[in-house]
């Protein structure tokens, strides 16, 4: 199989899965390193297609059609209330698309999340404390904004009150 047909494959197995697909388990399939998914994924972005890089593997990003309100949430936390702010926000029904820095140097810096559960969160934390990352709002003294996606108006006015009760959310 040549490289143009190979990220032609990528992305029809990216397209036909409900889930993020991991660069190991693309790799297994196609019969190639990881690296190569790594560089075919790089080469894919730079031809315009909309793939997404999350904890939980790679996706195809379209937002347009996914349905739902997307609204921006400023946050500020420490590193030891990440897992309640993030279960805060999948127990109110929303998914946490990314998360978004500014950066002094950099401007904005954004890593995708797509967490929308409880187990996407405990996943997220995992890999975090295992890898000893850090995070993106490490870099900002806590503050960071979320994209979120709820399906009614009703889910992120109770996000925001829960939010704002714990402390977490940034008003006026």
């Amino acid at each position: 199989m040549g490289a143009h047909e190979r990220r032609n494959q990528i992305l029809e197995i990216l397209s036909a899965s409900a889930q993020p697909v991991t660069g190991a388990s693309l790799a297994s399939r196609l019969g190639v390193t990881r690296q190569v998914i790594v560089q075919d994924i790089a080469l894919l972005r730079a031809q315009g297609e909309s793939i997404l890089a999350t904890p939980r593997g790679y996706a195809i990003w379209d937002l347009p059609r996914s349905g739902g309100i997307i609204k921006l949430i400023a946050v500020k936390h420490d590193f030891d209330q990440t897992r309640e702010e993030l279960l805060t926000m999948v127990n109110a029904g929303v998914e946490v698309l990314d998360v978004i820095v500014e950066h002094p140097v950099y401007g904005q810096l954004t890593g995708q999340l797509s967490i929308s559960t409880p187990d996407d969160v405990d996943r997220f934390m995992e890999t975090i404390e295992t890898t000893q990352s850090g995070l993106l709002s490490s870099l900002t003294d806590g503050l960071h904004l979320h994209t979120v996606k709820a399906s009614s108006k009703h889910q992120l006015d109770r996000l925001e009150r829960n939010l704002q009760d714990k402390g977490f959310l940034l008003s006026d």
